[in-house]
């Protein structure tokens, strides 16, 4: 096992650390300073990165029981693979939907943000969904797994607010809601059915790594082609005039 399928979770927490630190600590990060940083879309996907990045930690650092890396045993076991040593889910898939989905298209949903305001809250599609695959299990099991305290906690609240800021402010319509929640829907089935296919050696670990980054890239697309041709959100006029003032 690579040294960094089990060092990312901690380096990823550092980088929530410093997100945090820079969100609290200024405007830096926001793109419209004439409003509160609450009803900035930008600040708002920093903010959803560093959240991510703090689940992540729960999930594949070190859990609310004190487990390390524990998701994956969770994973091995939903599966049917009760022994996690043997278990053929490779650490490289897990690394790849994690850095995939989060340091790569999270990064890159914050940088759009500026312009594309519901490019931006595409983001939000993986949080919003990802809640349900923590609480739906954890409810039928009714026993914790990795990653639902922050789930719950953080992600429920925030993709709520997120998506009403980008209806009042950003005039997100249905299509841009759906687009979301469709979008989290699609990925987490691409990342459950490329992992089946796998298992059932239809292809190798690199195709199956290689999956995992282009289907992080599904919420933006989803979103780029459901709103399409729709005349700029007032939100997005306002900030762009904020930055050329």
């Amino acid at each position: 096992m690579a040294p960094f399928a089990t060092t990312w979770p901690w380096i990823g927490l550092g980088a929530a650390g410093i997100l945090l630190i820079l969100l609290a600590a200024g405007n830096g990060l926001q793109t419209d300073r004439s409003v509160s940083r609450w009803r900035d879309m930008t600040w708002l996907v920093w903010l959803g990165v560093a959240a991510y990045l703090l689940h992540q930690f729960e999930e594949h650092g070190v859990d609310l029981l004190g487990e390390p890396y524990a998701f994956r045993g969770e994973l091995c076991a939903t599966l049917g693979f009760r022994d996690a040593a043997s278990c053929p889910i490779p650490f490289s898939f897990i690394t790849a939907v994690n850095v995939g989905s989060v340091w790569g298209a999270g990064l890159i949903s914050a940088l759009l943000a500026p312009r594309r305001p519901l490019i931006g809250l595409a983001f939000f599609a993986i949080p919003l969904v990802n809640l349900f695959a923590h609480v739906g299990p954890a409810v039928v099991a009714r026993h914790y797994n990795p990653g639902l305290l922050t789930a719950v906690a953080i992600f429920l609240p925030l993709s709520l607010w997120t998506l009403f800021v980008a209806a009042r402010r950003y005039g997100a319509g249905l299509r841009a809601i759906l687009a979301t929640a469709l979008a989290g829907v699609v990925v987490h089935a691409v990342l459950m059915g490329s992992l089946i296919a796998y298992l059932h050696s239809w292809f190798g670990e690199a195709t199956l790594a290689t999956i995992q980054i282009l289907n992080a890239c599904v919420p933006a697309g989803l979103m780029w082609l459901a709103t399409r041709g729709v005349a700029s959100p007032p939100g997005a006029r306002l900030s762009r005039l904020s930055e050329t003032a």
